[in-house]
Order: structure tokens, then sequence, then C-alpha cells
């Protein structure tokens, strides 16, 4: 059985991924956990900024493949 990866499946995924990555940079702490693996929030936050422009640009794609029909 193989699973095809198509724009929906990426733009799920891409959706999914940034919810998540954006709840983190907002919820922890810059030293969760132990002080020796400390969580740079700027860059957690610029990576989920990053797949949010990823899945806005897969949902026009999507959009532009709907209207050329």
């Amino acid at each position: 059985m193989f699973l095809t990866v198509d724009l929906w499946n990426i733009s799920l995924l891409l959706a999914i991924l940034s919810i998540i990555l954006l709840f983190i940079s907002e919820m922890l702490s810059p030293f969760y956990g132990a002080v020796n693996f400390p969580i740079n929030r700027g860059k957690l936050r610029k990576i989920a900024i990053i797949t949010s422009i990823l899945f806005l640009i897969t949902v026009v794609l999507k959009a532009i493949s709907i209207i050329a029909r």
C-alpha cells in the first residue's frame, strides 16, 4: 500500500505543525525543564511563522487549482 502525498496532505500537515509550534512558542518558558536545555523562543516563533506562511501558500495554490477548473 503506497501513500500518495498531494497538496491536501501537505497543507494539513503544515496547518497542524504551525498550530503546534505557535502554541509551544507562546506557552513554554525559555527554560522549560532543565536549565541546560534552553528553548530559543525567537527561533521557534520564526519557524512557526514560516510554516504558517507555507500553509497559506498551499491554500492559495489549492484555491487557484479549483478556480482554474
